[in-house]
């Protein structure tokens, strides 16, 4: 394709608006169908899925079709489902404006300020002092001025409640505000044809799950699991073009290129039967760049969430390959046991495969952008290491040292990376403070190994026992064992003996063992041995 022809492919990033897409020409996927469907399902519906996914978009959409917008859907699926094509009052808001608020007052005023439109359009009453009371009266006036019933439309809904998770004081006195404001839904349910709520989380308590009995959560439903998102076909089809431009950038096959594309940002799924799903922000940020990055993390960092994983002492070495009932991933954000089902609903782990017979899920991080992304976020946290400065300490030598299959020199730019790292404060204190130092250095190598995009998996269950490290390069399986205060030939003869390598000898690739010891008092490795 030519420089022109790439000019001609309007990429929507940033822009949310059904409306705009449509009569701008930008690049729409069409979905029409799945709305339609949903919008039929029942009157009041939930969906749940990780944030920049699409949800905006399609609020917007279900917008314009209950407005009766029918010009905008020429040529779409829709047209052959709908026929009649009624328009209704439609109230929508992106709750997305109140995060962060410091005070519930503050929380009121946005409140107020988002029914502020539509207090002019409808008017208002006597004794309306809450916003509660102002989106109630608000609901009847529209329903008397038109003679139709109304649609509600609340997207991000949990928006001002998820940086409040880690307070319960907190949390409680702002779910308080927000209580008020969803009870007006079941209070005027018989005046609402429809009602569509987006969000990342569960609220069980807030009114709209405990008072509502007859919401339908459509979150993990395999009829609605590419309702948001793009579909691993839809990237075949609709947007051929688009990977062939990338791949011309690359110089690269277009099935190169797609291969590249699915590793990034392919891989999730929200439901037993989901098709695979792309996440669209990062894919059309990278068509538009013509560049693979990291778009995703890179557009928020999720603070709310470390929090709940130090919380609950999220066990980060179990995220790549977890097995767990539907009930402890995707259950109420205030009944969490667990950072788990927050990690799934943010859509840092999916849906990996469904054992029907056991009716388990198994569950891991989703693409390299969300590993790598995720994993920059989690070495200060767990380490008290800032990614900059690994990546900047040695990450190009002791990549380019495992490429070359060259375990000494990895393991000598280890070593002096970590000889230097006493003065950093935050490896220090971490470090004294555990209770387990060969964990915590089990945590260090998983950790720089997944930032570099290794493929690393810690306490790999054999016969005999669990196997510390086991890293996979192309044609080298590497059997690590570490020590503390001991020797690099006492963790040689562990794996040896209990045959940690032995499941690797018949893949027809180099199998490695490497003993390696550290030392409590120098903080780094004191010797090593390649067997």
């Amino acid at each position: 394709m030519t420089e022109q022809n790439y000019n001609e492919r309007r990429y929507p990033i940033g822009i949310q608006t059904f409306e705009r897409i449509i009569k701008d020409g930008y690049i729409y996927l069409d979905k029409t169908d799945l709305v339609w469907n949903m919008a039929h399902i029942s009157p009041f519906v939930f969906l749940s899925r990780p944030r920049r996914f699409g949800k905006s978009l399609l609020s917007s959409t279900l917008h314009s079709y209950f407005a009766g917008e029918k010009e905008l859907f020429e040529g779409l699926k829709i047209m052959e489902l709908e026929k009649e094509w009624a328009s209704y009052p439609v109230i929508h808001f992106d709750l997305s404006v109140a995060k962060a608020q410091p005070t519930p007052d503050a929380l009121r005023q946005v409140l107020f300020r988002l029914l502020e439109n539509y207090r002019k359009l409808y008017g208002e009453g006597a004794y309306e002092t809450t916003p509660g009371g102002r989106f109630s009266g608000i609901i009847h006036r529209a329903y008397e001025q038109t003679g139709k019933q109304v649609v509600v439309i609340i997207d991000e809904y949990d928006a001002p409640l998820l940086d409040k998770l880690h307070d319960k004081t907190s949390l409680d006195e702002f779910r308080n505000v927000m209580q008020d404001f969803y009870v007006q839904l079941k209070a005027n349910e018989a005046l609402i044809r429809f009602c569509f709520i987006t969000g990342i989380t569960k609220f069980s308590q807030l009114s709209i799950f405990s008072t509502i009995n007859n919401i339908k959560n459509i979150s993990m439903l395999p009829q609605f699991s590419a309702i948001c998102g793009i579909t691993d076909t839809e990237l075949s089809t609709n947007l051929a073009p688009d990977v062939s431009l990338m791949a011309e950038a690359y110089g690269c096959t277009k099935e190169e290129m797609h291969e590249k594309l699915k590793q990034y940002y392919d891989g999730y799924h929200f439901s037993y039967a989901s098709e695979d799903i792309y996440n669209p922000f990062s894919l059309m940020n990278a068509f538009c760049d013509r560049q693979i990055s990291n778009y995703w993390f890179e557009s928020g960092t999720p603070t709310f969430l470390f929090q709940q994983m130090q919380r609950f002492h999220t066990d980060i070495l179990g995220l790549d390959e977890l097995e767990e009932p539907s009930s402890a991933f995707d259950r109420p954000t205030e009944a969490m046991e667990s950072a788990l089902p927050l990690l799934y609903q943010s859509g840092y782990l999916t849906i990996k495969g469904y054992d029907r017979e056991s009716e388990l899920y198994r569950l891991s991080l989703p693409n390299k952008e969300v590993r790598v992304g995720f994993i920059q976020g989690l070495l200060p946290t767990y380490v008290g290491l800032e990614s900059n400065i690994v990546q900047k300490g040695f990450a190009l030598k002791f990549w380019q040292a495992l490429k070359k299959n060259d375990i000494d020199l990895a393991l000598r730019e280890m070593q002096a990376y970590l000889a230097g790292l006493p003065y950093i404060e935050g490896f220090k204190k971490k470090l004294e403070n555990v209770s387990d130092r060969e964990g915590f250095y089990e945590w260090t190598f998983y950790l720089i190994f997944n930032m570099l995009n290794i493929y690393v998996r810690t306490q790999v269950k054999c016969a005999n026992g669990r196997a510390d490290v086991v890293v996979f390069m192309p044609d080298t399986v590497y059997v690590i064992e570490l020590k503390v205060d001991k020797t690099a030939q006492e963790a040689l003869n562990q794996i040896e003996n209990n045959g940690y390598a032995v499941q690797y000898q018949t893949d027809g690739q180099k199998v490695v063992k490497v003993g390696v010891n550290f030392s409590s008092e120098t903080k780094t490795i004191t010797d090593w041995i390649v067997g």
